[in-house]
């Protein structure tokens, strides 16, 4: 017996890549950004807000606005825990909505969250919105 994991992990820079290529978001793909208070410094353009405090009350709709996107991204601050629980939860409740079918939806969380993604892109206003130095520019970051 094989395991497949619900979701694989995607870089920073092929993220880069993807929001800066022909694809378009909510069609092409879904960025989802499950950091609580934390969400406050700067985000990725065009992100998916849902908090993980509210995450499973709200997962419903989130199938349902993405429900014909067939890349699915989930990122927290560091995408150790919020971000990657949220992408099992998100994968677990499509396969059970499906029954279980084969579905094309990839879910993906980005490797390192928005903390290495910020660190890299900060400066690209097509990539990083709502950037604060004040929350990003001490040595914690």
């Amino acid at each position: 017996m094989s395991f497949t994991p619900a979701y694989r992990y995607i870089t920073g820079q092929e993220l880069a890549d993807l929001i800066k290529s022909d694809k378009k978001p909510l069609e092409d793909f879904a960025i989802v950004d499950v950091r609580d208070d934390d969400f406050l410094g700067g985000n990725i353009v065009g992100c998916l807000r849902y908090p993980s405090e509210k995450y499973e009350s709200s997962i419903a709709e989130l199938i349902e606005k993405t429900k014909n996107v067939p890349k699915v991204i989930f990122h927290c601050a560091l995408s150790q825990q919020r971000g990657p629980k949220a992408a099992r939860i998100y994968a677990e409740q499509c396969a059970a909505q499906n029954e279980g079918a084969k579905t094309e939806k990839e879910v993906l969380v980005l490797r390192g969250g928005f903390t290495e993604f910020q660190s890299a892109f900060k400066n690209d206003p097509k990539l990083v919105e709502k950037w604060r130095k004040e929350v990003w520019g001490s040595a914690w970051y």
